[in-house]
């Protein structure tokens, strides 16, 4: 699969691109720690196939000091003792909220419930703006194809 295009050589496109690094910021200073952030954001990228954001967030994970095992397991987070029971509820909210069209209500409650249980207002919050987000990523990376592998850690910063 070929790249169609490269959404920095947009200005309509790299002016967004630069809102998005923006806002992430703002996330980044939340409360929510920043290698869930990584996961979180990898597992969303799994889902949508995004090779250039799990790529991305594969190399970000590992900056900001997660470990190779629980970046390799976190496709199969289900069937690992790896998590804590905050983040697996973190991250069955973020592949509900990714995958709201194959179930009826999006988030179930017993998820919501579950995250409720581990994050206060404003860690959920910022749960909800991040799953969103990277949703919204993820599929401009998808459209134009954007391949994977050559991402460096701290890439992002550029856009500032």
């Amino acid at each position: 699969m070929e790249p169609r295009f490269d959404l920095l050589d947009s200005p309509t496109a790299a002016k967004v691109a630069k809102r998005f690094y923006t806002t992430s910021l703002a996330l980044q200073q939340s409360a929510l720690p920043r290698t869930l952030q990584e996961l979180l954001q990898l597992r969303v990228s799994q889902i949508n196939g995004c090779g250039f954001c799990a790529d991305a967030h594969i190399k970000e994970a590992a900056a900001a000091g997660e470990t190779p095992l629980r970046v390799g397991l976190v496709a199969a987070w289900r069937h690992t003792t790896v998590f804590t029971a905050a983040e697996r509820a973190a991250l069955a909210f973020a592949e509900e909220g990714t995958r709201v069209a194959d179930a009826d209500e999006g988030v179930s409650d017993a998820t919501w419930a579950a995250v409720r249980e581990h994050y206060d207002d404003d860690q959920v919050g910022a749960l909800v703006c991040l799953v969103a987000l990277i949703n919204a990523a993820t599929r401009m990376g998808v459209i134009v194809h954007s391949q994977g592998g050559s991402y460096e850690p701290g890439a992002f910063a550029a856009l500032a």
